[in-house]
């Protein structure tokens, strides 16, 4: 547990220490809710979505603003392993399975951090600062931010390079955004890519976050995006599900990391 604290606190001493680093990362989801969004919302109809297109939009940007930290814990594990930074960690006392656990730990907090500095601008986009609906969009939060670090983690320990990392990431990442149904509602795609949703771990996370706004703001019902056979599953059936994935990718970075190199 000293081991997974010192790592956490290790991450969090990074990101008080990149500002602009952390503040950059903040603008770009800050940028597409009032400018895309707010451009959009005239052209949008409120009853089209059922809500104001903002609103709409905030569960998507919230999911942007966590991948963006948790998907950089696979990157420096991979930058500490050329750099040889890993290395001196791996001297310590402890099993790999702990340090791994430790970024995972750090990364995780980090994402939640930056998701939970977007979601004090919930009131701007038409939410109101219910204690319970922001206490489900955090537990929405850590949940996803866990997940996305946990799978970032799981293809680092599978890669040696941090540009084929990086090719790869460019390659899915933003097609597994535009399928998470954070900027248009997944109804409006053709069924292979409804099918392709099912399996994306983002459309659970944003799913998640938008049913949680339902079940607390009246004027929007609580919808569901993620279909299994023509059926929504239940809310906390999503939850298990985005958690099963995370820990089986964990596992899974467990035990190749466990391997001796």
């Amino acid at each position: 547990m000293r081991a997974i604290h010192a790592l956490v606190h290790r991450d969090l001493l990074r990101l008080s220490s990149q500002r602009t680093h952390t503040a950059l990362t903040l603008i770009q989801p800050v940028l597409y809710l009032f400018i895309l969004g707010g451009g959009l919302a005239a052209l949008i109809p409120t009853a089209t979505l059922g809500v104001g297109y903002q609103t709409y939009l905030f569960p998507g940007m919230l999911m942007m603003t966590v991948q963006s930290p948790a998907i950089m814990v696979g990157i420096r594990l991979i930058t500490d392993r050329q750099t040889g930074y890993l290395r001196e960690l791996l001297m310590a006392p402890v099993s790999r399975a702990t340090l791994l656990l430790g970024n995972c730990a750090g990364g995780t907090v980090v994402a939640t951090v930056q998701g939970a500095v977007l979601l004090a601008l919930a009131g701007a986009v038409g939410l109101p600062y219910d204690p319970l609906l922001l206490a489900l969009l955090l537990t929405g939060v850590i949940l996803t931010s866990f997940t996305i670090t946990a799978l970032a983690l799981a293809l680092a320990v599978s890669l040696a390079r941090a540009e084929l990392f990086h090719m790869l990431l460019g390659l899915v990442m933003m097609p597994l955004l535009f399928l998470s149904g954070g900027f248009f509602p997944l109804d409006n795609l053709p069924g292979w890519a409804r099918g392709l949703s099912a399996l994306n771990p983002l459309a659970y996370g944003v799913d998640l976050l938008r049913r949680s706004i339902g079940l607390r703001v009246p004027d929007q019902p609580p919808t569901a995006a993620i279909e299994w056979l023509g059926h929504h599953p239940p809310l906390l059936l999503e939850a298990a599900v985005l958690l099963t994935a995370g820990v089986l990718a964990l596992l899974y970075a467990t035990r190749r990391f466990s391997r001796p190199e």
